[in-house]
Parts: C-alpha cells; structure tokens; sequence
C-alpha cells in the first residue's frame, strides 16, 4: 500500500482514509421521532477531529507536544489571557488552580492549612475537594434562585480573619456576580479562582468591558469532558494573566519541579548544572529540582489534537447553546405558575450548558422527571444539590469541624430537592427542544 512512498505521502494517504471513514461512518443524520432518546450532552464533531487524532497516533509522541502547544495558545487567544496550561480533566484543574495559591513563593497570601476558602455547597464537588484535601475550610454561601449561583449579600458575613480566596463555580454557564465577588476579593486582599468548567464562551460586561468569564479572577479552569462546551475527552485547562501564578500552576501540574523546560528538551535556562538550590549539592541538575510537592496532570497529545480541531468550531457552540436555550425558554413560557425558569445574570451573555428548572409548590420533582425521562429526555439535577449532605461528609459533621456554614442554606436544600435540568448542547435540532419543551408540559399536566 505504501511501495515507494515517502513518510509524508504515506500519512496523507491514511489521513484521507481517515476523512473518508468518519464521513461515512461517523455523525449520520437520523431522523428524529418522538420517543427517541435525547441525551443532556453529547460530542459534536467531525472528520477533523479524528483526522488530528490519527496524525497525533502516527508520530507517536504520546504525552504533551507540538498539539498541546498549538492548544493551549489558540485557548490563551480566544479568551485573551496571557497564559494557559492543559491539564488531564477539569478536576485536575481545579486541583492546580487551588494548589498554586498554596506554595510558599506566594508570600504573606499563601493559603495554608486552617485557612478559609468561601464557596458554595450547590455544585459539583470538585470544587471544594482541592481544599478539603489540603486541610483548608471551605466555608459554604448559599445561592439566589433563578440564578443558582452565590448569594453576594452574605459574602462579608461569611468573612473571616482566616479567609484567603473566593472559589466559585459558573453554574451551568450561567455567572455568578462577578462585579460584587471581584470587589469583595479586592477589598479584603483575597485570591478569586473561577470554576470556569460549564461556563467556557460565557461573557460578561465589567466596568464597561466584556470579558469571558474564567479571565477575571486570578485563576480561571475549563473541563474538556465529553459533555462540556468542547471536548478532548478527558481534559481541562488552567489559565491566568499573572506570571507568578502560571510558572506556579506549571510546577504542581509537572510533578513539582522548579525546571520550565517542557518534555524532551533541556537546560532552556542555561543555568541546568551552575546553580544552588535548597540543600542540594551546587550545579545539581535543575531537572530534577523540586519546589512544590505537585503532582502528573498533563494531557496526552492525542487528546490535545482532537481540542485544536473543536476551538475552531468553538464559537458556533457557543451561538448553538444561546439558540437552543432561548427556544426552550420561549416554548416553556406559559409554565411560570409550575416551573421557576432560569435567568440570565445581570451584565452576562451565558454560554448556557443546560436548563433549570425548579418546581414550584404542588409540583412533584421525582414525579415530573421519572415522566420526561419516560420519554426519552434525559436530566440530570444539580450535581450535589447540598454538598454538605453527602456521605463525604459525615465525618466532618460527626466531629463538627473541617467546614462552616455562612447563615442558612435555605435555597441549596431547595435546589437539592425541588430543581433538576436538561440539556441544550449544540448537536439538539429545533424538533428536539420543541420536544423537550412539549414533555416537560405534558408531565406538569399528570
């Protein structure tokens, strides 16, 4: 197949077959009846996709390379930061986000261990693990409904001499106060790490300025699992304005080491073997200098090949989910005296990753979505309802430290038992949220 031909050659005959085999096999359109199943997300791709992924396989690098590099710029431009790091999942990347506010090189505003990071228990709990797993507080806010995100008027009450950050997740897209959280952080001296994981493409206007949202904070994370506004499969990215805090982020990502030199090269500095560092004999080799405890969290280059091909598509996403949201919104009007709809934050244009709802009195959740799933909508709530609730959490609460409360969380007990949501990602047609919007109408009328 390959006689007399070069390499180069050889890889653009597979990569066509590649184009040829997901074209065919891949994405075919299949007529839409009622009843089919509709997932809450799912991937929307084409042959690019799986063209990159086959050239990423063919030279064989495995771990980060020359993808992950053309990555991680082209999400550095589009969210206009200086700085981006990918990670293996949005997971790690909360972890790294968290982490990096804890090394020493940070000074008087280091956190460390005892120290309170604000937050919310209506969320997903990878939000808050970071800190529990140091050994920092989270202390927990509760939300505003329809918005599902921090209730801003209890953030000074929720404020401690031991408070150090404000960590804080988009909730499905939708932003959380940007304006009074940034203020209350400047204020008080504290770190902002923003949960950017279901809000990638969400903008937001701030003294006069749209920005995206993960870019005004200190630290922004994005997950590229297969549900979220673009996908790697596995993956998540780290990113920020501020040089200290990226040479950081890029330390407990790579194993905790001081070097920068990124996977096959070495001594970029100059300096590998000329330095002393710590208690280190003098000119021992900087790769192998330690100065954080961190951790392995890089990508695969295989999975940053599949990203270079979804940014590229990436704002028409964003426009599909806004589409999608605005139709469902506009077919569920009508229902107001049943269902609380959502609402966009004030001074934001969501990039929307699913649809709340919450039942008002009289209407039955477990009822309402056993009938939609019935008929072949998916939901999902939202995610832990009240953290605080959850098995994770009992021995905390059994020896009554390692977290605090902020007032009540009246509307995050609500969340957990009265809201639940459905998809809006960009591989819906018209005919299936029209779909939706006609289930969730017939189940409030059983």
């Amino acid at each position: 197949m390959f006689e007399n031909k070069t390499e180069a050659q050889a890889r653009e005959q597979i990569l066509a077959l590649v184009t040829e085999y997901a074209d065919r096999f891949h994405n075919q359109k299949t007529e839409f009846h009622d009843g089919d199943r509709i997932p809450y997300a799912s991937r929307v791709y084409g042959h690019e996709e799986m063209v990159n992924l086959v050239d990423s396989a063919l030279e064989f690098w495995l771990t980060s390379g020359r993808y992950t590099d053309e990555f991680e710029k082209k999400l550095a431009e589009y969210l206009q930061v200086k700085y981006c790091s990918l990670v293996n999942s949005g997971s790690s990347a909360n972890l790294a986000a968290f982490m990096a506010l804890t090394s020493p090189l940070l000074g008087e505003r280091r956190i460390k261990r005892g120290d309170e990071i604000i937050t919310v228990a209506a969320g997903f709990p990878t939000t808050v693990a970071p800190a529990v797993q140091y050994g920092a507080v989270p202390v927990f806010v509760d939300v505003t409904i329809p918005q599902y995100n921090i209730d801003v008027s209890m953030l000074e009450a929720a404020l401690s001499e031991k408070t150090k950050a404000v960590m804080l997740a988009h909730t499905l897209g939708n932003p959380f106060d940007l304006k009074s959280v940034k203020e209350f952080c400047t204020r008080h001296g504290l770190w902002l790490v923003e949960d950017n994981c279901d809000a990638l493409g969400t903008k937001y206007t701030l003294d006069g300025n749209e920005r995206f949202t993960g870019t005004i904070g200190d630290i922004g994370t994005s997950s590229f699992y297969p549900p979220h506004h673009m996908t790697m499969g596995e993956g998540g990215a780290v990113y920020t304005d501020h040089p200290l805090l990226h040479k950081i982020i890029r330390s407990f990502r790579d194993w905790g080491r001081d070097c920068v030199c990124p996977s096959g090269c070495d001594n970029l500095c100059g300096h590998r073997f000329d330095r002393q560092y710590g208690e280190l004999p003098l000119g021992y080799d900087h790769k192998y200098v330690y100065s954080h405890f961190g951790y392995n969290l890089k990508a695969t280059d295989m999975q940053a090949a599949i990203g270079c091909a979804q940014i590229e598509k990436f704002p028409s996403f964003v426009e599909k989910r806004r589409h999608n949201f605005d139709r469902l919104r506009q077919a569920l009007a009508g229902t107001e005296d049943r269902l609380i709809l959502p609402e966009a934050a004030e001074h934001s244009r969501p990039s929307w990753f699913g649809f709340l709802l919450t039942c008002k009195e009289g209407v039955d959740r477990n009822r309402l979505v056993q009938y939609v799933e019935s008929r072949g909508v998916q939901t999902r709530m939202l995610f832990a309802g009240n953290l605080t609730k959850h098995p994770c959490f009992d021995e905390m609460r059994a020896c009554g430290s390692g977290y605090r409360v902020a007032g009540e969380l009246a509307n995050t007990d609500r969340i957990m038992k009265d809201t639940f949501w459905v998809g809006v990602y960009p591989g819906m047609t018209d005919e299936k949220i029209d779909y939706m919007a006609k289930v969730i109408q017939e189940g409030l009328a059983q």
